[in-house]
């Protein structure tokens, strides 16, 4: 989809949502640990700017290969459950700067935790073609119960009866993540990567390295 063809409207990108999450692979084909993790977040300014971020990581050593930026006015009305039409177009720039095609994405978000099962690390996985899933800070769909306090504890997030994503305990006794999965990765898998992100933080190292770049990019 080219920027161009963006929806304007919010009837436009639900009919997009729609058409678009068929395309969703749930079958795993992602390696077990990628030689690396690209992770990509946004920053807003007070005036409709939006500063994209993507930052690719060596997934062994948590190593910073390649950042890029790029920045741009939202083309579409803040709407919860349609964000990524306002993150995609930016975010989409900056991963074409990439010189190093990105082995998984790791969105700050969500995937099949979505109301319609399609928040951003679905569509970015369907639009790039990548492995891709969502580690969110708060939960946006469904219910769950309390993780158990050790790492790597984690229980389902559940939407409508159907399993959305997991509750992930990433740190000792701290308030766990959303996890989900987004394109040609599953949840099990997910939360594995997402664990191997987290060896001394809450977030992943790729977010934390994508937030910072982010907002720097706004100043």
């Amino acid at each position: 989809m080219h920027t161009e063809d963006w929806p304007s409207t919010i009837e436009e990108a639900l009919a997009v949502q729609e058409r678009l999450r068929g395309r969703v692979e749930l079958a795993d084909d992602c390696p077990e640990l990628p030689p690396t993790v690209t992770g990509l977040d946004v920053a807003y300014d007070d005036a409709g700017g939006i500063a994209a971020a993507v930052v690719t990581l060596e997934t062994a050593g948590l190593t910073v290969v390649e950042e890029r930026t790029h920045r741009a006015q939202a083309v579409f009305p803040y709407e919860p459950g349609l964000f990524a039409f306002r993150e995609l177009p930016p975010l989409l720039a900056a991963l074409e700067r990439l010189e190093h095609g990105p082995d998984v994405l790791v969105c700050d978000g969500h995937g099949r935790a979505h109301p319609r099962r399609f928040g951003l690390a679905c569509h970015l996985g369907v639009l790039t073609g990548l492995p891709a899933f969502g580690v969110g800070k708060t939960r946006f769909v469904g219910s769950h119960g309390e993780p158990a306090p050790a790492r790597g504890s984690s229980v389902p997030l559940v939407d409508a009866g159907e399993e959305v994503g997991a509750v992930l305990r990433t740190q000792d006794g701290v308030k766990p993540v959303y996890v989900s999965a987004g394109h040609r990765i599953d949840l099990a898998h997910a939360c594995r990567l997402t664990l191997a992100l987290t060896p001394r933080y809450r977030l992943p190292e790729t977010t934390r390295h994508a937030d910072r770049l982010s907002r720097a990019a706004l100043r």
